[in-house]
């Protein structure tokens, strides 16, 4: 086994090139063999082996840098700077992590988990580097799917301006690109890329710098010749020296085209083919399935333990179909994840009115508020985490025009296995502090689908959180009419008062059982709305309750919590608040039960800590 003799950085320098086609196969072998028992992300992986196999030989590591954009594609890199023994912990609590992390090894340069950010941290190590007088290459490897997002244009606009190496590689894994032009574009590649012309064109700009206009009509005469036969040049165009396209699976081919792409003094992008899934029947067939799949049987893909219930998502999209065909006015928006967020349906039922704006949620949000300024009634469906990229948009182009703007928050809460950049923790804090927001929750899968139906009806910015996994469909007996800013009392005694948010109102259940086994009266309260809150039942719940515990799955700065608090202390009722969250801090990944219990929200740590409370 090559594998074998990979254990640390620079192994792979020692296999022979006729090796290569072998090496990659041991890795695609070894892949799927972890990620049908941990779960991952298998198809992005399989398509990058020979990529990232190029990557190692064509640079010295660690010295020199790569920037993964995004992270989960970064598995092969993993197991060439001896990692591969850690798989079996593979984005388990105090396992090896599934995406690049600094603290894990000195190969990885930058933590990344959002996608379009790698062009822009690599022009800073750039700088960086140019400012030390240091010498060593930065390579940025963005997928086609992240180049739709806005900053990567930015930094790509930004890169024109360099007159240093600096390698941006493309993995296009969907773009087609006629074959007419390759011989052409391998001729020019070697070209362009020879000492010879290099050292030419820097010797006849610098001989003609004083006269601008000839070097202006050389220029234009230049780009007119590539306009005919280059592809890429919208790169060309911008600034960037563009080589390719490269087959992604040719690791010699792609070793020498990065080892010619280094000797470019400016920005340089080179386009790689790639099939997302390689090596794997079932990934090849159903990429978007094997994007990030959880165990499965290797012999036919199926999951291990397949769902039997319904999930948040399934809820989601079958409320948004009926909503779609009752209302034409009734639009659905995803930043390019309509499988993820359960709109595939919707899509397929009313291609007119569903819009996919790409890994963009800076500009999904604004059109919507465009949608919703032109009379319709847009829904924003996008994870947690991905929303944080777009608050000013939120707060400008939403809430300040009070555009009924309904953002379907998935993911909210801990999602466990990605760990620091996916999880949902934030959402409560930085859309509380926006004026003309409305935030709700629901505790189950029918509140989900009666707080949907009254967001596309409410007129003003509304977001509605829910989590991942399966549905909750207990309580469905307490099904009050979804009112603004209306709380709903489950069970109601004294002395203590659970008010949980979302999620939290099923632990609010096993927390309230654990306190009545021990004696004590507790009132469950499923608080709902998390901005505006029921201030209106806090001051009259406040007479007969000593103990307000609020519960929220948000990190504990800005939340729900200190939202009560503020309101008991501000009109000093007699009532103390215990506020259950999460600490102020990145979580990081593993199973969400075991992540509740380390973070004490989980049923038994808060009744814990009340009859602590109630003690003292």
């Amino acid at each position: 086994m090559l594998l074998d003799d990979i254990n640390k950085t620079g192994d792979i320098k020692n296999i022979p090139q006729s090796k290569y086609p072998e090496l990659a196969q041991e890795i695609r072998d070894f892949l799927i063999e972890k990620i049908s028992v941990s779960g991952g992300h298998l198809a992005s992986n399989l398509g990058t082996v020979e990529l990232t196999m190029a990557l190692h030989v064509a640079l010295d590591l660690p010295k020199d840098k790569i920037i993964w954009d995004v992270g989960h594609q970064s598995y092969t890199h993993k197991i060439l700077t001896g990692r591969k023994d850690k798989f079996d912990t593979l984005r388990q609590f105090g396992g090896m992590s599934g995406f690049p992390k600094r603290c894990e090894s000195d190969t990885d340069c930058f933590d990344t988990g959002h996608s379009s950010t790698s062009i822009s941290a690599g022009l800073g190590m750039v700088k960086a580097r140019d400012l030390k007088k240091e010498d060593y290459t930065v390579v940025s490897v963005i997928g086609d799917g992240s180049l739709t997002g806005g900053l990567a244009y930015e930094a790509l606009n930004n890169a024109a301006k360099l007159e240093t190496n600096f390698i941006i590689i493309l993995n296009d894994n969907e773009m087609s690109i006629s074959e007419s032009v390759g011989g052409m574009k391998k001729y020019l590649n070697s070209v362009r890329t020879a000492e010879g012309y290099l050292n030419l064109k820097e010797d006849v700009y610098a001989q003609l710098r004083t006269n601008t206009k000839v070097v202006d009509n050389i220029r234009r005469a230049k780009n007119s010749f590539k306009q005919l036969f280059v592809p890429g040049m919208v790169f060309e165009n911008l600034g960037i020296t563009y080589l390719g396209p490269v087959d992604g699976h040719n690791t010699a081919e792609l070793v020498k085209v990065i080892k010619e792409a280094k000797k470019v003094k400016k920005a340089v992008m080179i386009h790689v083919m790639t099939k997302k899934g390689k090596g794997y029947e079932p990934a090849e067939r159903h990429p978007a399935r094997f994007h990030g799949t959880e165990p499965f049987i290797v012999e036919n893909g199926l999951p291990r333990n397949p769902r039997t219930t319904s999930n948040y998502q399934d809820i989601f999209s079958t409320v948004m179909c009926k909503l779609g065909d009752r209302d034409e006015k009734v639009v659905a928006i995803t930043a390019a994840m309509a499988d993820g967020t359960g709109l595939k349906r919707f899509r397929n039922m009313y291609p007119d009115r569903f819009i996919d704006a790409g890994i963009a949620e800076e500009h999904a949000v604004t059109f919507a508020a465009g949608m919703a300024a032109g009379g319709y009634k847009p829904v924003f469906a996008v994870y947690s985490s991905f929303l944080q990229r777009a608050y000013d948009q939120i707060l400008e182009d939403v809430c300040l025009q009070k555009l009924p703007v309904v953002f379907a928050i998935d993911r909210a809460g801990l999602v466990g296995s990605d760990g620091e950049t996916h999880q949902g923790i934030f959402d409560l804090s930085y859309l509380s502090s926006m004026p003309n927001m409305t935030i709700c929750a629901p505790k189950n899968k029918w509140e989900l689908s009666d707080m949907l139906k009254f967001a596309v009806n409410y007129g003003a910015p509304i977001a509605i959180r829910y989590p991942r996994g399966n549905a909750y469909d207990g309580l469905k007996e307490f099904r009050a009419p979804v009112e603004a800013g209306k709380c709903e009392v489950i069970y109601e005694e004294k002395d203590i008062c659970l008010f949980a948010l979302g999620c939290m109102v099923k632990i609010g259940e096993e927390v309230r059982k654990i306190l009545k086994d021990n004696g004590l009266k507790c009132t469950l309260v499923n608080a709902r709305f998390a901005k505006p809150i029921d201030t209106d039942y806090i001051h009259v719940a406040s007479s007969n309750h000593k103990l307000f515990v609020t519960m929220e799955e948000n990190v504990a700065s800005g939340g729900l919590g200190e939202k009560v608090r503020a309101y008991i202390d501000e009109n000093r009722l007699d009532c103390n608040v215990l506020q259950i969250a999460i600490p102020d801090k990145f979580v990081t990944h593993g199973n969400v039960d075991k992540l509740r219990k380390e973070l004490g929200i989980d049923a038994q740590s808060i009744a814990d800590r009340i009859m602590k409370e109630i003690q003292r």
